[in-house]
């Protein structure tokens, strides 16, 4: 399998939950507020003998030209959008969804950015998306998923084409999934948020962010373990300097 991290840049993010750009060469973290936390936003591309897949979906920013971020990003690798066959969602944050869904100006509606993919999302989740009112998400990229048919809606755990493999986890937000991507000998692990950093991984801690930041903690220390007895490669959505690690 090959793994190609999109990254779409290091940002800070305090209890506003604004994605605030961040320049680790020229930005002093000090001058952001108080409890700002320093983040990269960087979803994945992983090609495989079937598919080629997308994890997490990044902010949906769009660059001069009104280009989504992450199709740019695709494309700069060779990569075209309409050649995703799987967006693979771990939760429905808007700095994890925002490019799910493209807004057209002239037809004033939003349009699935990966066209010719299934985009597998938890039911509670893309439920719990459209509620008013919490500044995490983002209702209006998140309205189309109800009503196309690309959209694959999972449960408590199972897996895709057999060698794909999901679970609710439910530590970072209520609804969170992790996957498995199963292909050979090799596996790969994203666990989007609740798995977010390399150095997390290592510690002991129970974070304020998460709903559940004991079960975020002990899950974190069970999947370092299997990780390293199983060889995992492990993809970190938020780490400013290890997108990957391979055991």
């Amino acid at each position: 399998m090959k793994i190609i991290p999109l990254s779409e840049g290091s940002f800070t993010i305090d209890q506003t939950k604004e994605f605030v750009p961040f320049n680790l060469d020229t930005d002093d973290l000090q001058q952001r507020s108080r409890g700002s936390l320093l983040v990269e936003i960087q979803p994945f591309v992983v090609i495989t003998k079937k598919d080629i897949i997308v994890i997490d979906c990044g902010l949906g920013f769009t660059n001069s030209n009104d280009v989504l971020q992450i199709h740019e990003h695709l494309i700069e690798n060779d990569i075209d959008p309409l050649s995703v066959t799987k967006v693979l969602l771990t939760h429905l944050h808007k700095d994890h969804s925002g490019g799910i869904s493209k807004y057209d100006k002239l037809l004033n509606r939003y349009f699935l950015s990966f066209p010719n993919a299934k985009y597998y999302v938890n039911r509670e989740e893309m439920n719990a998306a459209i509620v008013p009112g919490n500044p995490s998400y983002k209702p209006e990229r998140m309205e189309i998923l109800f009503h196309s048919d690309n959209v694959v809606l999972t449960d408590e755990k199972g897996s895709i084409d057999d060698y794909i493999f999901y679970e609710k986890s439910g530590a970072h937000s209520p609804f969170h999934q992790v996957f498995w991507i199963k292909e050979n000998d090799e596996t790969i692990f994203f666990g989007g948020d609740e798995a977010p950093q390399l150095q997390q991984m290592k510690s002991k801690f129970v974070a304020k962010y998460d709903y559940d930041g004991r079960k975020a903690m002990e899950l974190r220390a069970k999947w370092w373990i299997e990780a390293n007895e199983n060889k995992w490669t492990m993809l970190f959505y938020h780490d400013i300097k290890t997108p990957m690690m391979k055991f």
